[in-house]
């Protein structure tokens, strides 16, 4: 497992959308409470690179029953979060036609937690492609230290 970041993410403006809610309807079919990606923050050109934020809010509807009285973000969210962000990267970049489901979530490690009131920051690096199938790596953070990594296999449904 990596004990280190996809990417540097010190050098990425924060403060720039390029993806923001209303492009996001483009590229993903989920809406209300199970939309995990709030915006965009940044994307290589070539798409096999991306980086997205999700704002966790304590009005959620998870946040009265996991945990009662100490919510966490659910780990099976993170890793949502993170497969959508790559079916963000790939749609929008045209590579990928139609609904893009994720198939196979492997070496999934939860090393923090996330709680109401975080910045759960996505990173994603795409390992192998294909018209009908990718695989990517993804990482959460939050504030600066990782809490979540996962190898996510997405295809065309």
């Amino acid at each position: 497992m990596a004990s280190q970041l996809l990417f540097p993410i010190d050098q990425i403006d924060r403060t720039k959308t390029l993806c923001d809610k209303a492009e996001i309807d483009r590229y993903l079919p989920q809406t209300g409470h199970m939309r995990m990606i709030d915006r965009v923050l940044w994307l290589s050109q070539d798409g096999t690179w991306a980086f997205g934020e999700r704002l966790v809010r304590p009005d959620e509807f998870w946040c009265e029953g996991h945990i009662p009285g100490r919510p966490i973000f659910p780990g099976v969210l993170m890793i949502e979060a993170a497969a959508q962000l790559c079916s963000i990267a790939h749609t929008r970049l045209g590579r990928a036609k139609g609904f893009l489901g994720f198939i196979r979530c492997d070496d999934v490690v939860f090393r923090g937690q996330v709680v109401p009131g975080d910045t759960f920051f996505v990173l994603t690096r795409e390992l192998s492609y294909n018209p009908r199938r990718f695989v990517s790596r993804t990482q959460g953070v939050v504030n600066d230290k990782l809490v979540f990594e996962a190898t996510i296999t997405g295809m065309v449904i």
